[in-house]
């Protein structure tokens, strides 16, 4: 990949975000997407993937032809994160880009596309609702990219894709990405024959320093330990649950102590998690609780801390929610809060992702690596009685 192959607005937009050069993942899918090629995209979470699909296929985009390019996420927090990508790399052109997510206003998505945005980008239910309505020309798409799409081929999302996949073309070029695809690859070769498997997992170093930590405590004190997380001067991070009503019931209390959080969650509204973002951005809300909902590509810059709630329930739980920090080159901190009875679960999951897991204590208003040396209180001493004689 050569930012001088790139139309002129594109190789102006480059030249303005800075970049020295791109990355791994970046160069070694952009010659085989400019030749049509379907295939399985794998490199760690913040290497680069959204632009090492976007950029090629910006690069050969054709100004009034609606619908060229088609891109499904697995969120709409994902979708939108796209979709604000996408219109800034296509300043200075006159192509469009247009946001297809559930929970907003279909009537104005539709009149919208009647303006012929070149690039759509949304989730599989409100992208499948537009086609039935024929207010998406499915023929038309030339390329479907799948982002994050492990997530997207399981449970009742499989069976959207199928149907997406059914009304286009079945010449359009299919690209599929994700830090995890590997384990779905038996999957996506059901779906169909001779992708083209571009992994860089191993060779990829952009990844900052990531330190792995376990905290133990009980799991009535879970809360409290986070209560003292979010007090320390310079913590500013995601906290993952497992389960909404554990969430839900953590954020109630750390409310009633008046600490900065909020929360992200599938039972809430768009405007809601709209706002909870952009208030964790803005850092006028220190901690973000959530579950897995927000470990897929939510991109938040700098971010120094992801605290696990509670133990992930899978290795690839565990490599999303950690991929929120140590992104393009940042360092960062991975603490799992766990029980006795958890650490041994924790422990199985660092191994198979081959993660040096070390122990951390939170004594003093502090995080300490090695075990904090509790003093002994002083003891009283023993008040001098005086002697009776003993009764006969």
């Amino acid at each position: 990949m050569n930012n001088q192959e790139f139309v002129p607005f594109l190789k102006n937009n480059w030249e303005e975000a800075g970049f020295q050069k791109p990355a791994l993942i970046q160069t070694k899918v952009y010659s085989p997407i400019i030749e049509g090629k379907n295939l399985v995209g794998i490199a760690p979470t913040g290497s680069g993937k959204t632009l090492a699909y976007l950029l090629p296929l910006i690069n050969q985009m054709e100004a009034g032809k609606a619908s060229q390019v088609l891109v499904l996420t697995s969120s709409q927090e994902l979708a939108m994160q796209v979709v604000e990508v996408a219109r800034k790399w296509l300043t200075g052109s006159s192509m469009k880009v247009q946001a297809l997510i559930g929970g907003a206003n279909v009537k104005r998505q539709q009149e919208a596309l009647k303006k012929k945005p070149e690039l759509l980008i949304g989730t599989p239910g409100r992208v499948l609702e537009l086609i039935t309505a024929k207010k998406i020309k499915a023929p038309n798409i030339k390329t479907l990219v799948f982002d994050e799409v492990d997530q997207l081929i399981q449970g009742q999302s499989l069976q959207l894709i199928q149907k997406i996949l059914k009304a286009s073309d079945n010449q359009a070029q299919h690209l599929y990405f994700s830090a995890t695809a590997d384990v779905v690859l038996d999957e996506l070769n059901q779906l169909e024959s001779d992708l083209l498997v571009v992994d860089v997992s191993d060779e990829d170093d952009s990844q900052g320093d990531v330190h792995h930590f376990y905290l133990e405590t009980s799991d009535r004190k879970k809360v409290d330990q986070l209560r003292r997380l979010l007090n320390l001067p310079a913590f500013w991070g995601m906290i993952f649950f497992n389960q909404l009503n554990d969430m839900g019931s953590a954020e109630e209390k750390l409310l009633f102590h008046q600490l900065p959080v909020a929360s992200l969650a599938s039972d809430q509204s768009k405007i809601s998690r709209k706002n909870a973002i952009e208030q964790f951005k803005k850092h006028q809300v220190l901690g973000l609780l959530t579950t897995d909902l927000a470990s897929r590509g939510l991109d938040i810059e700098s971010l120094p801390f992801v605290i696990n709630a509670d133990v992930p329930m899978s290795e690839e739980s565990y490599l999303h929610r950690a991929g929120r920090v140590g992104r393009m080159g940042e360092s960062g901190i991975v603490i799992s809060l766990v029980t006795p009875q958890e650490k041994s679960d924790l422990t199985k999951i660092a191994k198979k992702l081959d993660l040096k897991l070390e122990p951390i204590y939170l004594f003093g208003g502090e995080l300490l690596t090695e075990e904090p040396v509790k003093q002994s209180e002083p003891k009283k001493k023993k008040s001098k009685k005086s002697k009776g004689k003993r009764r006969k």
